[in-house]
């Protein structure tokens, strides 16, 4: 049963923290109030004055099935998700094979429906020959359609101008990209290439994705939406260039929008010295000055989500040169965590923390009954232990890779309990993942 009486919570919630409780009853919050009396065949939960917050939705992860299932799966990586308070995922299509046509969106569906702890969406990958494909696009089943503006996996990065103007014109769902300008990105390389021969330091990886092939690229795809009316969503903005691009304000009356990820926020340029290519991905981390003006744009809105980009390697791809190092970080376990670090450092209010990691995306995706504690929507939670920090170790790593680039690091609060659709999925360190998460529906 998932009916259940969460008492003594410390609510944040539609830009609010209140004392109070909630009633779950059938998967869906019933009631949100003080003192609610518990009824009959109604467990009650404790929440001992810990916050209690929406469960963190997604918008932007690899979980890699199928294709490249020895790094993660659906199965191991929505596990890792749940244990840090994240209840609902959005996954990307560069899988093998590519996510392309209807068929193979429906596939990974079904996989998720088997599999995944948590509830799921996928977007549909824009390629130079499938716009036919992203016409037909019911915008009630997809979230949105990926482009990468860059060299990727398979058939994924879109060079013709003329489908790419098309995707951005004729797209009925919203156009989400990746931002790397590819030919200043390749000019990099071979400058560094010239210098370095095969032993590139891991620390030129930020000139080579460099803040102008961020600019530019990003540029284009604003003013190309701009001139269609496109509904475009930035994906992981790592520069300060780029914010200039953005506006604030609610995420609802846009029809640009950004997002930027928890790694964008923690690490800096100076970091590769340490961690090397345990933190090499695309776009780049880059400096502490970009760091900084991130981190006030999340907090003034003018960039609307804080995602992850979990994208798992094996620990021995990640040690290889730079040129054969893959680009991409595990992350989704203890994103949350991470971000709440700038709660307690000031940077960001607990409640601007939950709009960017709950409210804004259910909203920017128009996901119908979730990301808000609402009567009403489902019950997905996540349960945050303010005063009980947390020293990460290897050994507490879900992620099939089997490791963190947070190892080693003490985050100030941990995850106590996460439900998913009233199901309690983690408590206190123990996983129960007898039930399975919900295909995300969309209000379109």
């Amino acid at each position: 049963m998932n009916d259940v009486l969460i008492v003594n919570a410390d609510i944040v919630n539609d830009g609010r923290r209140f004392a109070g409780d909630v009633r779950v009853r059938n998967g869906r919050i019933e009631a949100v109030g003080g003192q609610l009396a518990a009824q009959a065949n109604e467990r009650v939960f404790d929440a001992r004055g810990r916050l209690l917050i929406p469960g963190m939705i997604d918008d932007h992860v690899h979980f890699r099935e199928p294709g490249y299932t020895a790094k993660a799966d659906i199965a191991s990586e929505s596990r890792a998700a749940v244990a840090g308070g994240v209840t609902s995922f959005i996954d990307m299509p560069n899988t093998s094979p590519s996510t392309l046509t209807h068929a193979l969106l429906e596939q990974k569906y079904a996989l998720a429906a088997r599999n995944s702890a948590i509830n799921h969406a996928f977007y549909f990958g824009a390629s130079n020959d499938n716009l036919d494909a992203i016409r037909a696009l019911d915008p009630r089943t997809v979230p949105g359609v990926k482009v990468f503006l860059c060299e990727s996996t398979g058939n994924l990065c879109v060079s013709d101008p003329a489908t790419l103007d098309g995707v951005f014109r004729d797209s009925p769902v919203l156009v989400a990209v990746h931002c790397e300008d590819d030919r200043i990105v390749h000019a990099n390389l071979d400058r560094e290439k010239a210098a370095h021969g095969d032993a590139i330091p891991m620390a030129m990886h930020p000139r080579i994705r460099s803040r102008q092939a961020c600019f530019e690229s990003t540029k284009w795809a604003v003013d190309t939406a701009r001139r269609h009316g496109t509904r475009l969503h930035v994906l992981h903005v790592s520069t300060a260039d780029e914010l200039a691009l953005f506006e604030a304000g609610p995420t609802a009356g846009k029809r640009i929008t950004a997002e930027t990820c928890v790694h964008f926020l923690r690490y800096t340029d100076a970091d590769y010295a340490t961690l090397g290519g345990k933190i090499k991905c695309n776009p780049a981390i880059k400096t502490a000055s970009d760091r900084d003006a991130l981190l006030g744009a999340l907090a003034d809105t003018r960039l609307d989500i804080l995602a992850t980009d979990h994208a798992p390697h094996l620990l021995e791809e990640k040690a290889q040169p730079y040129t054969r190092c893959p680009s991409g970080i595990p992350l989704i376990q203890f994103a949350l965590q991470s971000a709440l670090e700038h709660v307690f450092d000031g940077k960001l209010t607990l409640e601007r923390l939950v709009e960017a990691t709950a409210h804004a995306p259910a909203t920017l995706f128009a996901i119908r009954d979730r990301g808000f504690l609402r009567e009403g929507c489902f019950a997905d939670l996540a349960l945050v232990d303010l005063d009980k920090p947390h020293a990460v170790k290897r050994d507490d790593v879900l992620s099939k890779c089997a490791w963190s680039p947070f190892e080693g690091d003490t985050f100030r609060a941990s995850i106590a309990a996460t439900w998913v659709n009233g199901h309690l999925t983690w408590d206190g360190g123990r996983l129960d993942d007898s039930q399975r998460g919900n295909r995300l529906e969309f209000d379109r």
